[in-house]
């Protein structure tokens, strides 16, 4: 049976809460950890109608990438709209949960997902996000008390590398000491030197886990007095994780890009706006899933030429273009963060199997109906 926790703890990994906005309001919204998830339907937004969705569908689960409630909430009445589909999703036991600002940022996450879609390669994040801090363990240990060592740090939150976990690395040697007076040796005897076969097990791990990876180390180790060191490790500065992101495209125009643009994202009301020279080369991208008017000074001082996000008002977008920077190309919201879905949706399908069954919501949850054109 795979569980809501399971389903949630796979989605943390990839998406940890940490790392949303202060403002922001991610993980799980509503349902039971214990229960059993067997199906799960992703959507952009949690509307009434994505909802209904998913309860005729029989999802376990509803993902979505903009909250429920952003804002406090002294209630959720179903005489609310929010309220209305927490109500539909609870009334079908289908679990909630929101991955946002911590989704945009992550790898294969929304900005990735929208650069992707966009054909972009060579993938940098506009602001890196910093790296967090990490230590290195090392602990010596009889080599018959070395597998339940390296179990014991995995469960306290060492060993984890990437998309890897129980990262470990072991050398086999001699460990020499002699117990004094008054100490309690499980090896050896008081006063006489002891030679044990012993295996050196480094691991590495957050700082912010430190207290809790070397308690955890002392509680299984055999010694009276582990020996160990605890290193902290300098930030490599490598990071594939931040806001936004800027890439590379095959040469081309800003005409062609932006018709490129227009097929690559789903069908709108909004369209594609475009500000600039319509044969203006185009070769490095810049963009944002989302709103993203708050990188225009950002990407002004870069090498982009041009930047595509969201959102974008008047006075901003102007300054902007008569500042001589790149072009601007806007997109509607939903459009953007919609392309996430279909990552997210086959990551999480290839990570649990035949146990879940997913599926990327059909309804275009875009708040414009339509549009009139002005001769």
């Amino acid at each position: 049976m795979t569980s809501l926790a399971d389903v949630v703890a796979q989605l943390h990994g990839w998406y940890p809460p940490e790392t949303a906005d202060s403002w922001d309001a991610v993980g799980l919204v509503y349902g039971d950890p214990a229960a059993e998830v067997r199906r799960v339907l992703f959507a952009v937004d949690p509307t009434a109608a994505v909802a209904a969705e998913a309860a005729a569908w029989g999802a376990d689960l509803l993902v979505v990438h903009h909250p429920l409630f952003l804002k406090p909430v002294h209630g959720f009445a179903a005489t609310t709209p929010k309220g209305r589909t927490l109500a539909t999703l609870a009334g079908a036991g289908c679990a909630l949960l929101t991955a946002h600002t911590n989704a945009d940022k992550a790898e294969r996450g929304v900005s990735e997902a929208l650069a992707q879609a966009l054909g972009l390669s060579e993938l940098e994040p506009i602001v890196p996000e910093p790296e967090g801090e990490l230590d290195k363990l090392v602990v010596f240990v009889p080599a018959e008390h070395a597998d339940e060592l390296r179990a014991a740090l995995a469960r306290a939150g060492a060993g984890a590398i990437g998309d890897y976990d129980q990262c470990t690395f072991s050398l086999v040697g001699e460990g020499r000491f002699r117990p004094l007076q008054g100490a309690n040796p499980a090896v050896g005897s008081v006063g006489a030197t002891e030679v044990v076969d012993e295996v050196r097990v480094e691991t590495v791990l957050p700082r912010h886990r430190r207290g809790d990876v070397v308690r955890a180390m002392r509680a299984v180790h055999p010694y009276e007095e582990p020996a160990y060191d605890v290193l902290e490790l300098a930030d490599p500065g490598l990071t594939t994780t931040g806001t936004g992101r800027i890439g590379t495209v095959a040469p081309t125009t800003l005409r062609a890009f932006a018709e490129a643009v227009s097929a690559a994202l789903p069908a709108t009301v909004q369209g594609v706006r475009v500000a600039g020279d319509p044969d203006r080369a185009v070769r490095r991208v810049a963009l944002c899933g989302g709103a993203g008017d708050f990188l225009l000074d950002r990407v002004a001082r870069g090498d982009a030429d041009v930047y595509v996000t969201s959102d974008l008002r008047h006075h901003p977008a102007s300054e902007f273009v008569e500042a001589g920077g790149p072009a601007l190309i806007d997109v509607a919201h939903w459009a953007a963060e919609w392309t996430w879905l279909p990552v997210v949706e086959a990551r999480l399908r290839a990570a649990m199997g035949d146990t879940v069954e997913t599926r990327v919501s059909t309804i275009p949850t875009d708040p414009w109906h339509f549009r009139i054109q002005g001769e």
